[in-house]
């Protein structure tokens, strides 16, 4: 039997998807312009271009080209198509930002928090910080992408509060407070997920397929990347290594999280790891310097050995405030390479990663909303719910 032909309404639909993707990644161009980028006919183009002026997501831009030959007229996409909500919520306060298509920083509002904060005050800053963009950007938010230094449940998206953790934020619920300024669906991860994403799309493991992630930071996490892919678990949970068993100070076991209160090296009445007294007290040259990156090294190669057997990962990023110190990193390599299993350990190279990486995918999201939009038949209804996913 031949191979049904596609309908009209489906070469429609490419063509639409393919001149909407050319003009997210140029600021305008011309029916000619399209043609040429994505090997398109013009008539064809030309057909396009009508339908989804008509709908309303490109517009002529009132420009036109000069020089020899026919005139042409510059397109754009419609001020209708909107924006992208980026979050990220950490110990020190909220950072949101507006995104076009391109990724380009359309707005930015900051609201702090502090380390006592709890789930109430964290509610406010990201509200507030929302309403600010939503005030100060021309265009609608049309889907947000949070990224949260706590655990997520990956069902709801709800903030996640387990035993000891440093951070207050209990069961913060983003979706619905950005519900009120984000027109479309809000994806919510932990922002060490986050991180691993975009070291692996842009940072020191591009193209590397299976890996681990370690971030030692005032906060303990950890993210496993395997086929290329975050894995949260049942209740996203995956990678919550604060409460792994490891070796303490003193050679006995010891859950991870407690080895920092044995060396005196959390917060007064935290959880929360002092970063500031931690780098001082490794970097000072001294015995106490020697022995503290040996008890550090220990723990974490502890953490580390765990991961690989049961993550079999090609390699191991470490990144966080003090994660990444050259004579931390050092320790643990030294260490690590005499455990059963050693593979690579690197040092994470972004900054902020959990903000580039939560960035990267709101983006995505924004492009497929808009073309989902060129559809007759759908609109931004039917979409996926509000809560975190799979990237």
């Amino acid at each position: 039997m031949a191979p049904s032909k596609p309908s009209l309404e489906m070469l429609r639909a490419l063509t639409d998807e393919n001149v909407l993707r050319s003009l997210m990644d140029h600021p305008r161009l011309t029916r000619a312009e399209i043609s040429a980028h994505t090997g398109i006919s013009k008539p064809t183009i030309s057909d396009s271009v009508q339908r989804l002026n008509e709908r309303g997501l490109v517009v002529d831009t009132g420009e036109r080209t000069t020089g020899r030959g026919r005139v042409g007229s510059y397109y754009a996409l419609a001020p209708s198509t909107g924006a992208a909500l980026v979050a990220g919520i950490t110990p020190q306060g909220v950072i949101a930002e507006a995104v076009d298509v391109r990724g380009a920083v359309l707005a930015r509002s900051h609201s702090g928090l502090g380390h006592s904060d709890g789930p109430h005050q964290a509610a406010r800053a990201l509200g507030e910080a929302a309403a600010d963009l939503a005030a100060r950007t021309t265009v609608a938010l049309r889907t947000a992408v949070v990224s949260a230094a706590d655990p997520v449940d990956r069902a709801t998206g709800r903030l996640v509060h387990l035993p000891d953790a440093p951070f207050l934020v209990g069961e913060l619920d983003p979706p619905a407070v950005l519900a009120p300024h984000v027109r479309g669906p809000v994806l919510v991860d932990n922002d060490v997920n986050w991180a691993a994403q975009a070291e692996h799309h842009q940072g020191c493991a591009v193209d590397v397929a299976d890996f681990v992630y370690l971030h030692l930071g005032e906060g303990l996490g950890c993210a496993v990347v395997n086929d290329g892919k975050v894995r949260r678990g049942h209740h996203g949970l995956a990678g919550e290594i604060a409460h792994l068993w490891t070796v303490g100070p003193d050679g006995t076991a010891m859950l991870f999280t407690e080895v920092f209160a044995a060396l005196g090296l959390r917060r007064p009445g935290s959880t929360a790891i002092d970063t500031a007294a931690l780098v001082a007290e490794s970097t000072a040259g001294a015995d106490r310097a020697a022995r503290l990156r040996t008890a550090l090294a220990r723990a974490i190669g502890g953490v580390l050995a765990a991961a690989v057997s049961l993550a079999d990962p090609r390699m191991i990023v470490i990144g966080g405030e003090w994660g990444a110190q050259a004579d931390i990193v050092a320790e643990v390599r030294e260490h690590f390479a005499r455990t059963p299993r050693p593979v690579p350990v690197a040092v994470a190279t972004l900054a902020r990663p959990d903000l580039v990486g939560a960035r990267t995918k709101a983006v995505d999201e924004l492009r497929a909303l808009i073309v989902r939009s060129a559809r007759p038949d759908r609109g931004e209804e039917g979409q996926e719910p509000s809560n975190s996913r799979d990237a």
